[in-house]
């Protein structure tokens, strides 16, 4: 069997001939080889099956080196107990193992260990695998990090169970209507990837897992980039790549034939367009159950990527027209005239079924004349529709018009509604600083703020439009359109979303991890209306009544096989789920369901008597806005069929340093349009870890100056980041589990993350104590006393203590400098205000706001505390301290700020930190922040 050492020669040997005119090659081998004459045979013979065109099949001699690995199951590699071999190939074996740390199975694909002898090369490859791991989508399977196994790398990844592709294919062609799903989920996959500055340079059909469901992952994303042997360091630009031939000692392929574009069989610099090409192929095979580029020999299909064109024939007759557009501009030889990304290939296949005009916007025009016409055409239009009658605009044989609402500053853009009848507008925004419900009457040209719906949420319409429910101060309002002070209906300390009927039920959310609970719009007594089922379900969230007034949608958040879009009804407990999916969906009459796709809103025929969705998803807007963390979309749908929605989300946000009068110091990193939360400075002010949602998923990371690193790498939501007392560590809330634990991890990255905490109750992070032995945190949805804080000892047994335990709620604890007083806010008298108490007691609350006040934070010193005063201002209070009483002076106003979440958002911990020299460190909306208008889409009728 050929040594290793063997192989580096063949290898060393064969890369030097690679970058020699081929005339010369000769000459060169037989003087490299000297007397050994297998030693030039063997490269002669590789150079002859693959002449340096940036592709080498396996060698059969390869196949007995990775077989001579040594078999690692029944072993362990860290924290991974090794189960069973479950693959090999050309970037070695993979196999399941289970996480002993946090509970759930894995695949470990354990590298060839003579890759593992170079270590310049293991060096670039956990550089690219960071970069990997930070790709995070629904369809991509994750990479959670790498491990060192016996002298051999290990890369640690998500497990995906069921089939890959090639062994679907092999059963047959995929009928039309399930492969066109499927191709979506891979093209949304690339294109998330590419968007991350990431191509594939190897998708091939058993690079794709498709689970039983019909969703589909695909794998080893990047890893021919990763795992490249000859790649420089200075090569590693995002997005492109040279592609070299594989290391024969490893096996590693740079492409597979049948699906490699003409540029990288030709050897030249990759871009996104090579993934474009192979999807191509991928999704005719899918069609045809058979390769788009066939042949016996590497070198027969290289030569056919190249220069042939596959057999359009082979096509099924139903393959709609443009999927067969599709596939000709994905297959272009030359990527300059071949489709250009990935969700462009999306988008085409979510409308093959539509007609190319069903959802396009009626504002397109051949001049800028005639598009100034068709503008004030529409404007005409909808002005006489809404004064006449919105059904009239229904029946009206008008083409499909979208007309954009503009509204002032907000940084709640999910926060809007249309009427059931589709004649007023409802949406937060600011009002001399402080947020407010806004109503838009459509037939007007002005909104008009409502009095005493400071802080408001996730407004909703009675069914008669003649009043609005929404939240605010922990609290189910209502409030009639006509004016009139708000009146109080239930508790709802996290709300998600509510929904009114015509006989006067209400169904809420009044927490993001609990059942749908319902009330009568008069107030009263509230009555559970679903049960969570945990762990796989989270939450219930954002209902929404049918017509019929008794039957609902809503969301349930939770683990991914029960994730989705479901239907209930009054009169049953009975669940039903409709759809897997992100976000909240709504409903459209007559017969829609709409729902996003990333951010592109699709409508799907929706039989509520059967409880069925039927066809395929038209798109409708693409851009939509959403927030994953809070399940919602930024969309609204009336009774006659007017779809609200609005692009974006709350606009980048700049982590941004001032001084106590306000001045602007610089900022700490670039602005962040990834939903960055909850910012917390590193004792010595040097550091800052936040969390931040990318692709649906919300991790922990560390700013250091303007560089910003991943902290957190699972698939589930890690959350409100604090600082160990030196700094050492950083402690976080996880849901990985279907229930929040608490996880500390090294602020270096070093080492595992290890549980701190780990118990059934709803709880949020809050803070560390000085001396290292504490954590306080807020327990949500006591059984007893709802929102209450408490605190765990980090030494001895661990058992949770009660601190501060009301019937009102409290949130935001923080210790003190010297640990003995804990600030926090509470609506015990109404609005939110910020208290402070000895800890760990006993000793009653003394007040430090006097005009409402969320989000405290300690000076260094202790001589001072900060707050948010309703309006968004910074306020300071000094603090004095005589013997072990504590006395709070008078507050100042320091500032104003666009801190985001405003002075009324106190559900989301504090948005700002100080620093030990006294800078603040605020968690900014940048000005070029505001909110996109509301469009309206109008006379959307998709043909039959």
């Amino acid at each position: 069997m050929t040594t290793p050492d063997r192989w580096r020669a063949i290898e060393r040997l064969y890369h030097a001939a690679c970058e020699r005119p081929e005339e010369q090659r000769a000459a060169f081998l037989a003087e490299a080889c000297a007397g050994d004459v297998a030693l030039r045979t063997e490269v002669e013979s590789l150079l002859a099956s693959a002449p340096a065109a940036g592709f080498m099949s396996l060698p059969a001699a390869d196949v007995s080196i990775l077989n001579s690995e040594p078999s690692f199951t029944g072993r362990r590699i860290g924290p991974y107990a090794i189960q069973a071999r479950i693959g090999a190939g050309g970037m070695g074996e993979v196999y399941r193992a289970h996480d002993s740390n946090l509970g759930r199975d894995v695949a470990i694909k354990i590298l060839p260990s003579l890759f593992s002898t170079d270590p310049e090369r293991c060096a670039r490859f956990d550089r690219e695998a960071r970069v990997l791991a930070s790709l995070n989508h629904p369809n991509i399977a994750a990479i959670y990090g790498t491990e060192d196994a016996a002298g051999s790398r290990a890369l640690v990844m998500e497990f995906v169970g069921g089939d890959d592709l090639a062994q679907r294919i092999a059963r047959g062609p995929i009928p039309v209507g399930e492969a066109l799903p499927m191709a979506s989920q891979i093209a949304g996959a690339l294109d998330a990837a590419h968007e991350q500055g990431i191509i594939h340079r190897d998708l091939k059909p058993a690079n794709i897992k498709v689970r039983e469901d019909g969703s589909v992952k695909v794998l080893d994303f990047g890893l021919a980039k990763a795992l490249d042997p000859t790649r420089p360091a200075s090569a590693n630009v995002a997005g492109t790549a040279t592609p070299t031939v594989h290391s024969t000692k490893t096996g590693v392929i740079l492409g597979t034939p049948a699906y490699m574009s003409p540029e990288q069989a030709n050897g030249a610099a990759l871009d996104r367009r090579t993934d474009i090409f192979a999807f191509g192929a991928v999704l005719y095979e899918m069609l045809t159950g058979q390769r788009a580029f066939p042949g016996e020999a590497a070198g027969d299909i290289v030569a056919s990527v190249i220069r042939a064109q596959p057999d359009w024939t082979r096509l099924p007759a139903d393959t709609p027209p443009g999927i067969r557009r599709l596939l000709r501009r994905c297959l272009q030889k030359d990527r300059h005239r071949r489709l250009q990304t990935a969700g462009d290939a999306r988008i085409e296949i979510d409308e093959a079924y539509s007609e190319p005009d069903e959802a396009q916007p009626v504002l397109v025009a051949t001049s800028r004349r005639r598009e100034r016409a068709w503008l004030v055409a529409a404007l005409v239009m909808l002005a006489v529709a809404v004064t006449l009658g919105v059904p009239y605009l229904r029946t009206a044989d008008v083409a499909i018009m979208r007309v954009d609402i503009a509204t002032p500053a907000t940084d709640a853009p999910m926060s809007f509604a249309i009427s059931p009848d589709g004649r007023s507008l409802v949406f937060v925004a600011y009002d001399e600083g402080l947020a407010r419900l806004w109503v838009r009457p459509l037939d007007a040209t002005t909104a008009r703020p409502l009095a005493g719906t400071e802080g408001a949420a996730y407004p909703f319409w009675s069914a008669d439009n003649s009043a609005l429910g929404f939240f605010a101060d922990g609290k189910l309002k209502r409030v009639d359109i006509s004016g009139g002070v708000p009146q109080t209906l239930a508790t709802a300390p996290s709300a998600r979303g509510g929904t009114w009927n015509a006989d006067g039920t209400i169904i809420f959310a009044a927490t993001g991890n609990g059942s749908l609970t319902s009330v009568r719009s008069t107030g009263g007594k509230t009555s559970a209306l679903t049960q969570v089922d945990p762990p796989r379900q989270v939450g219930h969230r954002f209902p929404q009544f049918l017509p019929d007034g008794r039957t609902f949608l809503f969301f349930v958040a939770g683990s991914q096989e029960t994730q989705g879009i479901y239907m209930g009804t009054l009169d049953s407990p009975r669940i039903q789920r409709l759809t897997a999916a992100d976000i909240a969906g709504a409903y459209l009459p007559p017969g829609w369901l709409l729902f996003l796709r990333q951010d592109t809103l699709v409508a799907q025929r929706f039989n509520t008597t059967r409880r069925e969705l039927t066809g395929d998803p038209i798109t409708m807007a693409d851009r939509v806005g959403f927030d994953p963390a809070f399940s919602s979309g930024a969309f609204s749908v009336s009774r006659d069929g007017i779809v609200a929605y609005r692009s974006g989300g709350a606009g980048p946000r700049q982590l941004s340093w001032f001084d106590r009068t306000g001045k602007p110091l610089g900022t700490f990193g670039p602005p962040d349009d990834k939903e960055l939360v909850a910012p917390s400075l590193s004792p010595d002010g040097r550091r800052v870890a936040a969390h931040r949602t990318v692709q649906n998923n919300t991790d922990i990371w560390i700013y250091d100056g303007a560089r910003m690193t991943r902290f957190t790498f699972d698939a589930a939501r890690e959350r409100w980041p604090i600082w160990s007392p030196h700094g050492d560590y950083v402690a976080f809330d996880s849901d990985r589990t279907g229930q929040r634990h608490f996880y500390q991890k090294r602020s270096d990255l070093a080492g595992a993350e290890v549980p701190l905490l780990e118990s059934a109750d709803e709880k949020v992070l809050n803070d560390w104590s000085p001396d290292g032995r504490f954590l306080l945190y807020t327990l949500v949805n006591n059984p007893r006393t709802g929102w209450g804080i408490w605190y765990v000892p980090l030494s001895g047994d661990r058992k949770p203590v009660s601190f501060v335990e009301t019937t009102f709620l409290e949130r935001a604890g923080q210790f003190s400098p010297d640990g003995h007083w804990v600030a926090y806010h509470s609506n015990e008298s109404g609005p939110y205000e910020v208290y402070v108490r000895s800890f760990p007691g006993p000793g009653g609350q003394q007040q430090v706001s006097t005009s409402g006040g969320i989000q405290p934070r300690w000076s260094s010193d202790g001589h001072e505390l900060y707050y948010i005063a309703l309006n968004g201002t910074l306020m300071a209070v000094p603090i004095t301290m005589k013997g072990t009483a504590l006395e709070p002076g008078t507050p100042v106003a320091l500032f104003q700020t666009r801190i985001w979440g405003g002075g009324t958002n106190a559900t989301q911990g504090q948005q700002y930190d100080v620093a030990p020299d006294g800078r603040v460190l605020i968690n900014v909306v940048t000005k070029d922040a505001a909110a996109a208008p509301i469009t309206l889409l109008l006379n959307w009728k998709p043909k039959p």
